[in-house]
């Protein structure tokens, strides 16, 4: 029988400083029916991820038996060794980054269990002044990157497509959640970016316009991100991962359908950004959280569109070969 931790705190702990252990299995203290587990998110923790906060709000979490702490994630590569490690129960995994990952042979003991955006957020963003108007003129800039997230991994096929001098680039290490204050400031050219972080750019860019280039220009069809398990995890008690499923994307469903509450209910967890900055963000992931032509429901995952995307990544050099996308992901785990 699978244990459960029992809690005496209500639905969500956030940060370093709650105490509840957990093996990423599951197991905890027994008693009262409520597990606590760890919850990643993709990188730091930005309006962009208010749905996680809104399915704790809400009840969601709790009615499907979960306490659930969230931590700042640091991009697909280091949430994968947290996640494959036993840290933590559930991650946010960029799709694209996580079979990249998994075609090179680096991190395998993981399968994503829905997609959070049907549509790939990531993009190269630029200031006025810093002489980037198109995707040919990165070559010999300063851009940002965060160390682990897919941009930097992904920008060979898109530099490849779009006709860049990749061998050119200057890459910066420097914290996501830094990038805005160094594009205002100078200190880089341009930064990786969600295409839904524009908001948080535009507040300290204070006027300047922002020249947005987003990677699904050239590598079409590709999925944003996706919450990933351990394989063990999902063998072992795959009802499990489908109640967790079934409570966040509620509160994806509840963020797409209310922006301007889910930046409210993210303030109130988070200051990382302020609530109109969170709230512009869950406005501007609608489109990529809902298919465009409509009829997806929130959180699908395909398998043969799966196929596709690691066929793009093959054909774009950046994995050697394809792959059945069953080893990768678990359609069936998405809630009935």
């Amino acid at each position: 029988m699978r244990r459960r931790a029992l809690l005496s705190a209500p639905l969500l702990a956030l940060g370093a400083g709650c105490t509840a252990q957990s093996d990423g299995d599951g197991d905890g203290d027994r008693g009262s029916g409520i597990e606590r587990v760890k919850f990643l998110t993709g990188a730091s923790i930005l309006g962009r991820e208010a749905y996680v906060y809104v399915a704790s709000e809400k009840g969601y979490f709790h009615e499907a038996g979960f306490d659930v702490e969230v931590q700042a994630g640091k991009g697909t590569g280091p949430n994968l060794q947290l996640l494959q490690s036993g840290q933590v129960d559930f991650a946010a995994l960029d799709i694209t980054a996580a079979l990249i990952e998994y075609g090179n042979g680096r991190f395998r003991d993981f399968t994503i269990v829905d997609a959070i955006q049907q549509r790939n957020l990531q993009c190269i963003m630029a200031l006025e002044g810093s002489g980037i108007a198109g995707p040919k003129d990165l070559a010999g800039k300063k851009i940002a990157y965060l160390p682990g997230g897919v941009a930097k991994s992904l920008f060979p096929a898109y530099a490849k497509l779009a006709g860049i001098d990749a061998s050119r680039i200057r890459w910066i290490n420097i914290p996501l959640e830094q990038h805005p204050q160094n594009l205002a400031a100078g200190t880089v050219d341009a930064a990786t970016q969600f295409a839904v972080g524009k908001p948080g750019i535009e507040r300290v860019a204070k006027g300047r316009a922002i020249t947005v280039l987003p990677y699904t220009d050239y590598l079409t069809d590709l999925y944003g991100v996706g919450i990933g398990v351990t394989r063990k995890a999902a063998e072992k008690d795959p009802e499990r991962v489908r109640r967790f499923n079934g409570a966040l994307l509620k509160g994806l469903s509840d963020a797409m359908a209310d922006p301007a509450e889910a930046g409210r209910i993210y303030a109130k967890h988070q200051k990382i950004q302020p609530e109109p900055v969170a709230a512009a963000e869950n406005t501007l992931m609608v489109p990529y959280a809902k298919s465009a032509a409509g009829g997806t429901p929130v959180g699908a995952l395909d398998p043969q569109r799966v196929a596709r995307n690691i066929a793009i990544l093959q054909g774009a050099g950046v994995i050697s070969d394809v792959f059945d996308p069953q080893e990768v992901v678990a359609a069936d785990l998405l809630p009935g």
